[in-house]
């Protein structure tokens, strides 16, 4: 009993030391995109026709909060995946510990492009379309708060959505996970990934439609990934198991 509380601990002193280093890397790409703050702004709205405004002080700072949350996040995701596998490493073989440190960098990667197809595509796609619908009924202007909030809602959970694929391979190459259960619950998914879609999107069925798509190509390629590291899994086991009978 004793053990275990002890074992307890020691994973508990693990997972702190890990969130810690992991707050300490936000920390420091926050200030960074504090820093350069500007420059990052300025690239945001160089295509824009109108000049953002602000209606009070604390909009200011909001801006500057919030370009430096996109950046920190974004540098933190590969030391929080880089971590986490440090937390986990010592429970895994020594095939598992090489092909789930593949994973890290990939995961970054694919962050990355989340925020891109989000900003290049979808955002564009879907601002020009609400701008279009009001046509001349209305003056377009942009407060900064409103702007950038927009511009957060359609690409920043893409950074996150792009993701799946690889978490997907990672659960499945650890066993958690595998092809015929997410085939099995695809229905639901589908569900959920058409709430995330409506939740991240203005309230119009155009829109929601723009990123569901996407969400769910995602899904698929998703399950066949998983389809091809399970087939990988199976194959290897089965030549331990073939070794050892030996």
């Amino acid at each position: 009993m004793e053990d275990k509380e002890l074992n307890l601990v020691d994973h508990l002193d693990e997972l702190r030391k890990r969130l810690i280093l992991t707050a300490f890397a936000f920390l420091v790409f926050f200030i960074v995109g504090f820093i350069y703050v500007k420059d990052i702004y300025e690239w945001f709205v160089r295509d824009l026709d109108v000049k953002l405004i602000v209606l009070g002080p604390g909009d200011i700072v909001w801006i500057y909060f919030t370009i430096g949350s996109i950046i920190a996040i974004a540098g933190t995701i590969p030391v929080l995946a880089f971590q986490a596998w440090l937390f986990v490493k010592p429970a895994l073989k020594p095939a598992e510990r090489k092909v789930s440190l593949s994973y890290v960098p990939a995961l970054f990667l694919l962050f990355i492009v989340g925020l891109c197809f989000g900003y290049f595509i979808i955002f564009p796609t879907i601002m020009n379309f609400l701008v279009e619908l009001g046509g001349d009924m209305v003056a377009t202007n942009f407060t900064a708060d409103k702007y950038f909030r927009f511009i957060m809602s359609t690409t920043l959970p893409f950074g996150f959505l792009f993701e799946l694929p690889v978490v997907t391979m990672f659960l499945t190459s650890l066993g958690i996970i595998n092809p015929y259960v997410l085939q099995k619950v695809r229905k639901y998914a589908y569900f959920i990934l058409v709430i995330i879609a409506a939740f991240i999107t203005p309230p119009d069925f155009i829109s929601n439609i723009l990123v569901a798509i996407p969400l769910f190509l995602l899904y698929e390629i998703s399950i066949n990934l998983s389809k091809v590291v399970y087939k990988r899994k199976l194959k290897k086991e089965q030549e331990w198991e073939a070794e050892f009978s030996e």
